[in-house]
């Protein structure tokens, strides 16, 4: 039970806080739990509400209790096999093309669908555009046959409203109703198309429907919880190539795959944001510690035993860490509601509250962050001896090792709570290793660069400026804390750098590379009777004759006569490719903006589609795809085209021009090669902005085709990644705000002995202005080799993404180091100045008494 003397201590401890609150000791030490808390939440907060919706509608995602995703058409022994199980079924077919009106054209999802959709969940219609908003009503049905519906994307961008006529393919039909929900859409992220809904039944009459059509096919089932485990487990083991079945535990993999690579990136800088706290933490408590040393010893002298003196101030942090977490989380909560706000557009579904999983993690991390570095410290004070009230005297070194293990276990929580919070052990290792790494990298340059700015050749050749003389001098005698600050501020800096220059830089860099008049739109879906009839066309309207790729879907099926499986490659690209149907083409000329880079092209020579040596069929394949999927010049890929399987061996490999924005193929064969299988054609061409009615007039006169503007999609693309780039950059704010208090926090643990340093030097006398000059100099010349590091940083990470990933000539500004130096001194210099020019007020003698 609490005795007495417990209530004494702990109503002394709360006399402490207050005070200590209301002298503003406890500022950095709070700022930095409060941000670290908020970076932290906020990301949690967000992600959770995403998951719950994910999970709650599960059964809408998929639009029954089972999907059968496939790129064919569902076999009917699957569909016989549901019905005599007594499962519901729905087909539906979705494909893109082109929907048009008499004054304007788009490019739409077409989801054509039977009667039975949807099996679970509802749908949801407007009467009109102005009632999508606030007036929609549900229903079950689907629309009737001569009938479509238009999401509220493609009726703006149609200006079609009920009871207007819309042309999709051959057919005319009527817009009935404004769709603004589909049940197994959901949160339809990146989402670009926008959607028109139809009856199955009128699918035959647009004459869409084609051989080498690009069709997704989906088959919907639900009924009795048994029954449909047990079908699926049946069809489980029977799936072909290019099937999938998903449930409810698997709903959506696309979704949740750019979900979770959102969500990495952004734990990535709250977990940032959380290191950096941490240092600040341990310099904020190491302040406190030495500004209550006095205090400490009068307690002693009154008779407070070291136990009662230790539970008094870890019981203050304590309390404090409480409060300062619980207000954290709340921020965080409050950044989040900012956070969805700047990604509106990307979900179209409504959020759930969050659960009680971020509030925990919040309140851990704020707990973790007092108990294991601001503790360490605090274990100090036991050793305050009543002697200091007589002798200002404190041995710092008298048994370290309890602190230092006391440091280890604070790390080691940290870490492992880290871990758990990031939810894979790989993205909590990147953090903590790469921190590490870059943390030691900046610090040991840091370190180099502040020994030549100080080093004494230098500073006696400043003689006649004693202000920067003497800032470079005080850069010197505090040189470990010097190289912690540069180093802190120096990853903040970096995160800002590349997401608000490098970012534009590269755009700006793969922008340029593309020709003015290189090609904004494709066409796809050209049947072979209609190459002469298009060529005409283009050519009454005025413009080049188009440029007429043959093109050929087909499954890789062996890879040396060994069957390919997407289980058997561990990347995630190689594993959707292996699955995946590829556009094959035939040609004797090698395509402009192609270069051998291994073997013989096969359209030198004589031309014949087969090898002269082997008689066999030859492929040309891109080099990044040979890479990926592991194949070699001499390997003979077999692909299944329209149920017939041709194999031919890899005799060149390809570097493609992809900027250029012409067509290019992955595979190409020589002519004779793949005439015989079904294809359409494919072009792309430049259309000057001026003459956007050419699309609408040709797509009256060939009604089958579908026009994509790459140009228009580009821009969406656009926005989608400035939204998600301004959410990271608002999170790496965080961590930039970690890396000020780590610099303020060391500041203020140096603020003493400086006020110290100043008093003598004013005593012995030195004049205001160059005190002045020199508090100026040291921070200026700290944030500067901030800065630089900062700006070489960004420019080695920003080359290393243009060249491995986005196969960029790039070239980083010599700007951005320049750039980073103006704003690491400027920034550093005001900080710096704000948190210590008051100690140049104070009398000399007095500060000189204080630490006497």
């Amino acid at each position: 039970m609490l005795s007495l003397s417990h209530f004494a201590t702990l109503r002394l401890m709360w006399r402490v806080l207050r005070r200590d609150w209301r002298a503003g000791e406890l500022t950095v030490l709070g700022m930095a739990l409060l941000i670290a808390v908020a970076s932290l939440t906020s990301v949690g907060f967000l992600t959770d509400r995403v998951a719950q919706a994910m999970a709650l509608e599960a059964r809408q995602l998929l639009g029954g209790d089972l999907l059968l995703s496939a790129d064919h058409p569902i076999p009917d022994h699957i569909r016989q096999e549901a019905a005599q199980r007594g499962l519901r079924q729905a087909e539906l077919l979705i494909f893109p093309s082109m929907v048009r009106t008499d004054e304007a054209a788009q490019l739409a999802d077409i989801k054509a669908v039977s009667a039975s959709y949807p099996l679970r969940g509802e749908l949801r219609i407007a009467g009109s555009l102005e009632a999508a908003a606030n007036d929609a009503q549900p229903t079950r049905s689907i629309p009737a046959p001569g009938s479509v519906w238009l999401d509220e994307r493609l009726s703006a961008a149609l200006a079609a409203q009920p009871g207007d006529h819309i042309r999709l393919g051959a057919s005319r039909l009527t817009v009935a109703a404004i769709l603004t929900q589909e049940p197994d859409r959901g949160m339809s992220m990146f989402g670009f198309a926008p959607r028109l809904l139809m009856n199955h039944a009128d699918l035959a009459a647009t004459g869409l429907v084609r051989p080498a059509s690009r069709i997704a096919y989906r088959l919907q089932l639900a009924g009795d919880a048994a029954a449909v485990a047990a079908f699926g487990d049946w069809l489980q083991p029977r799936l072909e190539r290019g099937e999938r079945l998903e449930d409810l535990s698997n709903a959506r993999p696309e979704m949740r795959t750019v979900l979770d690579r959102a969500e990495r990136f952004l734990r990535l800088a709250a977990l940032l944001a959380v290191v950096l706290a941490a240092i600040a933490v341990g310099f904020a408590t190491d302040r406190y510690i030495r500004r209550h040393l006095d205090g400490c010893a009068v307690m002693r002298c009154l008779g407070a035993s070291q136990a009662q003196l230790l539970l008094i101030h870890v019981g203050e942090f304590l309390l404090f860490g409480l409060l300062a977490t619980l207000a954290g989380c709340l921020l965080g909560y409050a950044v989040q509601l900012g956070l969805q706000s700047l990604l509106a557009g990307l979900f179209s579904a409504s959020l759930p509250p969050p659960s009680a999983l971020p509030w925990l993690h919040g309140l851990l991390v704020g707990l973790v962050l007092v108990g294991g570095f601001a503790v360490p410290p605090l274990l100090r004070l036991r050793r305050v001896t009543t002697l200091r009230v007589l002798r200002r005297e404190w041995d710092e070194q008298t048994h370290p090792l309890p602190r230092l293990l006391a440091y280890a276990l604070g790390l080691l929580a940290l870490m492992g709570l880290m871990l758990w919070i990031a939810g894979e052990l790989q993205l909590g290792a990147i953090v903590m290793l790469g921190f590490a790494l870059a943390f030691g990298l900046y610090a040991l340059l840091a370190r180099l660069l502040l020994a030549g700015a100080t080093r004494s050749g230098i500073v006696t050749a400043l003689g006649r400026y004693p202000g920067l003389r003497l800032g470079l001098a005080s850069l010197r005698r505090h040189a470990s804390a010097s190289v912690l600050q540069a180093a802190s501020l120096a990853l903040g800096l970096t995160a800002l750098l590349l997401l608000g220059v490098a970012r534009d830089d590269l755009l700006a860099n793969w922008q340029n590379r593309m020709p003015p008049d290189a090609p904004n739109r494709f066409i796809i879906n050209i049947q072979p009777e209609q190459r002469q009839d298009l060529r005409d066309f283009f050519a009454s309207a005025g413009l080049p004759a188009p440029q007429l790729e043959p093109m050929i879907r087909g499954r890789l099926v062996a890879i040396n006569a060994t069957p390919v499986a997407a289980d058997r490659y561990a990347d995630e690209r190689a594993q959707h490719l292996a699955d995946r149907e590829f556009n094959l083409s035939w040609t004797s000329e090698l395509p402009a903006g192609n270069r051998i880079e291994a073997g013989r092209w096969h359209g030198k020579g004589s031309g014949s589609s087969k090898d002269t040596a082997s008689g066999e069929t030859e492929f040309s394949v891109e080099r990044g795809l040979a890479k990926t999927l592991e194949l070699k010049l001499g390997d003979r890929l077999t692909y299944d085209i329209a149920g017939q399987q041709l194999t031919g061996r890899i005799s060149s490999l390809r570097q493609l021009n992809w900027d250029s924005m012409r067509v290019n193929f992955f595979v190409i064969a020589p002519p004779g090669a793949l005439e015989n299988y079904p294809a359409s054609d494919i072009t792309s061409f430049h259309l000057p902005s001026e003459r956007r009615d050419f699309v609408n007039a040709l797509l009256h006169a060939f009604p089958n085709l579908t026009v994509i503007d790459v140009s228009a999609l580009a821009r969406q693309l656009q926005t989608t990644v400035d939204q998600v780039a301004r959410a990271i950059e608002l999170i790496f704010g965080f961590a930039l705000l970690s890396g000020l208090m780590v610099l303020y926090a060391a500041l203020q643990a140096s603020q003493d002995q400086r006020r110290y340093e100043h008093a003598l030097l004013r005593a012995l006398g030195a004049r205001h202005r160059q005190l002045r000059g020199a508090l100026l100099a040291e921070f200026a010349v700290l944030g500067g080799v901030a800065g630089l590091l900062a700006g070489l940083g960004a420019s080695a990470i920003s080359w290393a993404v243009a060249y491995f990933a986005l196969q960029l000539d790039y070239l980083p500004s010599v700007f951005m180091p320049l750039l980073g130096i103006g704003i690491g001194a400027a920034g550093i210099a005001a900080a710096g100045w704000l948190g210590t020019a008051g100690s140049l007020q104070r009398p000399a003698m007095a500060a000189l008494r204080e630490e006497t």
